[in-house]
């Protein structure tokens, strides 16, 4: 129980290190305005989510799920602050942006989960 705890731990430092990072580069490329930092967290972490549930099983490795599943890619990915960046853009009357980022943040969300699922099948 405390080891999973602690891989927890590790796996979410790494992982919120890494959605800040991202968050970062993608204010840079491409400026304020619209959360694109967050939505490719999120499908990128669901990308990864669908590739090593595949390849955590196939290696019947599911040990590791706290550190990569729950602690890394539940660091990395960001479903509270997609919210709030979704409100956000509704309350500034943005209402075409807020539902374009919903609508894309899901369906791009949901295919890289299939596509990583898909792939890592392939693969194994």
């Amino acid at each position: 129980m405390i080891q999973n705890l602690i891989y927890v731990a590790l796996g979410g430092a790494v992982g919120a290190s890494g959605r800040y990072l991202v968050g970062l580069g993608a204010l840079r490329l491409m400026g304020p305005g619209f959360p694109f930092g967050t939505m490719a967290v999120n499908v990128i972490g669901s990308f990864a989510m669908g590739v090593l549930v595949v390849v955590l099983g196939h290696l019947s490795a599911n040990r590791f799920a706290p550190l990569l599943m729950t602690g890394l890619l539940g660091g990395f990915t960001t479903f509270s602050a997609f919210s709030l960046d979704a409100v956000t853009l509704w309350e500034r009357g943005a209402t075409g942006q807020a539902v374009t980022y919903v609508a894309l943040s899901v369906a791009l969300s949901l295919a890289a989960l299939v596509a990583g699922l898909l792939i890592a099948r392939a693969m194994t």
